[in-house]
């Protein structure tokens, strides 16, 4: 099959991945062109994707910085520059002709650009809901060839379903294959994501100090407001490091030697794909009890799930996770998060849509 992946136009697709979406696109790309279909990815300027064309839109990420998605702010006012970019971007796939187009990009131009393509068009959802792209839903569903539309996990599912249409859930997955993992337990507290309040940077901090345990920060600044006020003057303190982001494959090496991953969400986290990655790496997680994580951790087995803000109850959780197999968290992963279901999902998904497309000719 031949497939168009459209990616995030906001940052690069390029190690190190700024969030989860960027990495999990690399990924399924990856996945899929392993598993013999033709495939290419519309990418911001500088991506680059291992064994998988890159279609540089020449697009410099730099002109849709407006469009960065910051939790419980307002979108940008002025659209102009996204519905120029996803405009350039699905001109360039109606010239290449493809069997069906995966758009994985955030913003209501690159839902409503797509509506005049001829070819089958899925929609994954990678944000909580947004008012912006709900009218973006709701007008392309208006068109004779109509979108599928996918959420990462059934919490997301739900919270999408209360005000627009979600076909199906399509969930993450990790290459677990290739994450090492350690069955010995290991040291100190770890966190990794991009620098923004919705994933809890701070708290994490906070949670460590109150175990008085050493805590390791990953992660470049999404909102660097947010960094230079409540996680980069931390950095130093007693037992406290933050790092700039690294690669994957060293990401892992260190999830791998920590004694817990510490996932503090702010928000309805609609995956949690470094809680996957963690557990692949035999490592427990300990996380607020929101959106998505609810579905890839498993309470008591593979880590710790305590409520909202609730700093003293995390601390104790990193203590009680010396208690957790990493040989489960493993398994976990391995049985219920791996990229192959996830690929699997994927294929089915586009058999299904473009068959529809082609009955009708056939009959």
């Amino acid at each position: 099959m031949r497939i168009a992946i459209v990616a995030p136009l906001v940052t690069p697709i390029r190690e190190p991945y700024l969030g989860g979406t960027q990495s999990f696109v690399a990924d399924l790309a990856i996945g899929l062109k392993a598993r013999r279909h033709d495939v290419h990815v519309y990418a911001a300027a500088g991506s680059e994707i291992p064994g998988v064309p890159v279609i540089d839109t020449g697009i410099d990420p730099a002109t849709l910085s407006g469009s960065l998605y910051r939790a419980g702010a307002p979108a940008a006012v002025d659209a102009w520059p996204a519905e120029a970019a996803f405009a350039r971007v699905y001109a360039a796939a109606r010239e290449a002709s493809y069997d069906l187009v995966h758009n994985h990009a955030f913003d209501a131009p690159a839902i409503t650009q797509a509506g005049a393509l001829e070819v089958p068009v899925v929609h994954t959802l990678h944000l909580p809901p947004d008012p912006s792209v709900v009218v973006a839903l709701q007008e392309v569903r208006r068109f004779d060839r109509q979108p599928t539309v996918a959420a990462v996990s059934t919490s997301q599912a739900r919270a999408w379903r209360a005000q627009t249409q979600v076909d199906v859930v399509l969930p993450d997955g990790v290459p677990t294959a290739r994450i090492p993992w350690s069955p010995s337990p290991g040291f100190g507290a770890l966190f990794a994501g991009r620098l923004s309040p919705e994933k809890g940077a701070a708290e994490a901090i906070d949670i460590a100090v109150a175990a008085g345990v050493r805590i390791d920060l990953y992660g470049d600044p999404y909102d660097r407001g947010y960094a230079e006020d409540h996680v980069y003057p931390r950095s130093g303190a007693p037992g406290v490091a933050v790092h700039a982001g690294v690669g994957r494959t060293v990401l892992w090496q260190l999830m791998a030697r920590a004694s817990v991953v510490l996932c503090p969400a702010k928000w309805e986290e609609p995956f949690g794909l470094v809680a996957a990655e963690a557990q692949a790496a035999g490592t427990p997680v300990v996380a607020f009890r929101r959106g998505g994580l609810r579905e890839v951790v498993v309470d008591g087995l593979t880590g710790f799930l305590v409520a909202l803000d609730n700093i003293a109850a995390a601390a104790d959780a990193v203590w009680r996770t010396a208690g957790i197999a990493r040989s489960a968290c493993r398994r976990h992963a391995e049985t219920r998060l791996d990229l192959e279901y996830t690929l699997d999902a994927h294929e089915r998904l586009y058999r299904g849509v473009t068959h529809s497309v082609e009955a009708p000719a056939d009959a």
